[in-house]
């Protein structure tokens, strides 16, 4: 397993470009099955979930080629066969192949998506909505069997506000015949994005950006060349770890909108930074004050930054509180900054109180999963010597060589 040598207190200072949205890509990837032509995708991470979801599509005889940050997706040869479940059972992404695949061929069937352990992920805001359309769910309970005879549009209200159900319910919607509503859809960039790729190749989706969306149905789509949005989880992150340092950072390729419940945290505990159209200024802080994070749905505070942002909250004044909403394994994190010297106190599965200032010192630490092993590193960087990552198999899913990019704003940051 791979590890980082983290020297820490070094102030990060440069400019770095920020990868394409894996959040976004996954998705993309899946919904260029639903056309029989190319698909061309450029401004891709090369990260290990993209490699994963190719190993999964070419399984069912999708012929990839990625190369320099352009995915090249043929779908012509497209069979209906079980996704792999050893790539399955690894990555919970593996999920929004249901969407493409009842479009073609009316049936699924696949083990249970696995992925990042941050506890039960249920698939029923997926087949509940499915069942909408006219989809007859056969097993969910050992593994996913659906079928369909006939996709028909309906008016559906999600039962929870959940990403990828409704990435695959848009989906299979636009291959149902008539009309589609969406209610309580989720609303992220990455859903986005996805919506503004499928009108690309032809697909009818207006509302993107709220929690309705209208799908009209359609016979056929396209091939499309598209570039994926800037990735705003990383550009997060690099913000923080440029903060926490005391650094001077300019952040591009991204889309400032996408953060705004997270810029709005960093002036309320006095981050000092500026904003352009496709890019954001760091420039570090005089002093941090203490603040409270609910994480909840876009375009609240994201789920995916709560432990990146825990860290930068160890060196405010105060008493700052935590609160994850989504999911239940997202604070073990905190274990593990504990021992660098952090003083948090948890108060159940979802709460939990981070006391600072604290100084923080170098150890051995290990991830938990890919944002938690972001925060870790941002947690390194600020501390005190020399710190040993383990498990950096986590981030590497969902960060493009984020020790080289650091490297390059002079951060002391090997890879072993």
């Amino acid at each position: 397993m791979a590890k980082f040598i983290v020297k820490g207190g070094k102030a990060l200072k440069g400019t770095v470009q920020i990868s394409g949205s894996k959040n976004a890509v996954l998705p993309i990837m899946c919904a260029s099955l639903l056309s029989k032509e190319k698909t061309i995708l450029k401004n891709v991470p090369d990260i290990a979930d993209i490699r994963s979801m190719i190993n999964i599509m070419t399984g069912i005889g999708v012929r990839i080629s990625f190369e320099n940050n352009i995915l090249e997706i043929d779908p012509s040869g497209l069979k209906d066969k079980r996704p792999l479940d050893d790539y399955v059972c690894r990555m919970r992404a593996s999920i929004l192949l249901i969407g493409p695949l009842l479009a073609n061929f009316k049936k699924v069937s696949m083990a249970f998506p696995g992925g990042c352990v941050l506890g039960k992920r249920p698939v029923a805001a997926h087949t509940i909505a499915l069942e909408k359309l006219g989809c007859e769910i056969i097993d969910e309970s050992k593994e996913l069997k659906i079928k369909a005879k006939e996709l028909k549009g309906a008016e559906i209200t999600m039962t929870e506000l959940s990403v990828t159900a409704t990435e695959n319910l848009i989906m299979v919607a636009i291959f149902a015949k008539g009309n589609t509503t969406i209610n309580l859809a989720a609303a992220e960039p990455h859903v986005q994005d996805l919506c503004k790729f499928l009108n690309k190749m032809g697909a009818k989706i207006t509302g993107i950006g709220s929690h309705t969306l209208k799908i009209k149905g359609v016979t056929s789509l396209h091939g499309a060349t598209y570039k994926v949005t800037g990735d705003y989880l990383e550009a997060g992150t690099i913000a923080i770890a440029a903060a926490i340092t005391k650094g001077d950072v300019k952040i591009k390729g991204i889309n400032p909108k996408d953060l705004g419940s997270f810029w709005q945290k960093f002036d309320e505990i006095g981050v000092d930074f500026t904003l352009g159209e496709t890019e954001a200024h760091i420039k570090g802080y005089k002093s941090l004050k203490s603040t409270n994070i609910r994480t909840a749905v876009h375009p609240s505070f994201p789920t995916d930054l709560q432990a990146p942002f825990s860290v930068l909250l160890t060196q405010a004044k105060g008493v700052s509180k935590i609160f994850e909403t989504l999911f239940e394994g997202r604070l073990s994190y905190l274990a593990e900054l504990e021992h660098m010297g952090a003083q948090v106190e948890i108060l159940n599965p979802h709460q939990a109180l981070v006391i600072g200032q604290s100084k923080l010192r170098g150890m051995p630490i290990s991830s938990y999963d890919i944002r938690a092993g972001a925060a870790m590193v941002i947690a390194a960087l600020a501390a005190k010597g020399q710190t040993e990552i383990s498990n950096v198999n986590y981030i590497d899913r969902g960060y493009e060589k984020i020790d080289t990019k650091l490297r390059k704003l002079g951060a002391d940051i090997q890879r072993y």
